[in-house]
């Protein structure tokens, strides 16, 4: 796929949606198209279509336009799917991806099927942002856009920590310091500053987590009930599967959390030796080799039982997986 210019040539509406449950990489990464779209070409429409982000993003240049609700009935000439391995994690605003005339799909995970008429997909990027920058080009890089992107790769690398952060990514980021963002202000508050609530929750699921496979594995779970207890929500619970994955000597770490609809939410991180992609995937869900995650139904601990088996399964073939 060409650069973002060469897409946009005649088009005169466009539509932005990320996955459900918008991270920091997708907020990231739709605001930053949506900020370069109407900043360069403004007689196109476009609308940036997101589930309610959290708050520690809406700092970002023109978050307060993002459309939560798809109730209208539009066709687009063009639909932009960023950050989403598949269709359906689009939520409601696949709806307009399925009727837009042409769609283009940005993402770097590497459960995705290549599922739009144009894909852009790199499983070894850092982030979606990342690859947002290299469709945008460094010239149209302004500090707002410079803003969205910084947050999108700071968020999916762990702060430059995790394995996905390649010399690129470095590179790209020191270009974006260069536009003058405040980058250790975004640092600090999106991602290592907590309420005393967070803080609670944290402190409950590493309390209460419990080891497996001989101490390979780390799992923790969280309710609704625990949710209502700490008067916390699913997006303040960021940050705890990856505070479990650096328990010394585990392989992989597991953490769920309940659903209003009574199911769970999976997330798994795995230290090298699992791609815990392969096993969301089996589930219904996708990400990447280190980083992933699905939906199940039952029982926790039936949960971290088959989850764990899958991981033992890896385990004993003694692949290491590398992104």
């Amino acid at each position: 796929m060409e650069d973002f210019a060469a897409q946009l040539a005649g088009v005169k509406t466009a539509a932005i949606a990320g996955h459900i449950r918008p991270d920091g990489d997708c907020v990231g990464s739709c605001l930053a198209t949506y900020n370069y779209i109407r900043q360069n070409f403004p007689k196109i429409h476009v609308d940036l279509y997101l589930e309610p982000i959290p708050n520690i993003f809406k700092f970002l240049p023109k978050s307060e336009e993002i459309r939560n609700s798809c109730e209208e009935d539009r066709v687009y000439d063009l639909f932009i799917a960023q950050d989403c391995g598949d269709a359906e994690r689009l939520g409601e605003a696949a709806k307009y991806f399925r009727t837009a005339k042409k769609t283009i799909c940005v993402d770097h995970h590497i459960s995705n099927d290549s599922f739009a008429d144009e894909n852009y997909i790199y499983p070894h990027a850092s982030s979606t942002s990342e690859l947002v920058f290299e469709l945008i080009g460094r010239e149209h890089v302004t500090r707002d856009i410079a803003a969205c992107i910084y947050v999108g790769i700071v968020h999916d690398t762990g702060v430059f920590q995790y394995s996905c952060t390649s010399a690129k990514t470095m590179e790209i980021a020191g270009k974006l310091m260069e536009t003058g963002i405040d980058y250790s202000k975004i640092i600090d508050e999106t991602f290592y500053t907590k309420t005393f609530e967070q803080n609670q929750i944290l402190g409950k699921a590493l309390t209460e987590s419990r080891l497996y496979l001989d101490q390979k594995v780390i799992a923790s779970v969280v309710t609704m009930e625990d949710m209502r207890q700490y008067r916390v929500l699913p997006k303040h619970l960021d940050g705890i599967v990856n505070q479990l994955r650096v328990t010394k000597g585990v392989e992989a770490a597991v953490f769920l959390y309940e659903t209003q609809d009574g199911a769970f939410k999976v997330s798994a991180r795995s230290n090298g030796r699992v791609n815990v992609a392969e096993i969301a995937v089996k589930f219904g869900g996708g990400g990447h080799a280190r980083a992933a995650g699905c939906s199940m139904e039952g029982a926790p601990e039936e949960i971290i039982s088959t989850i764990t088996e899958e991981i033992k399964r890896q385990l004993t073939g003694g692949k290491t997986w590398t992104e």
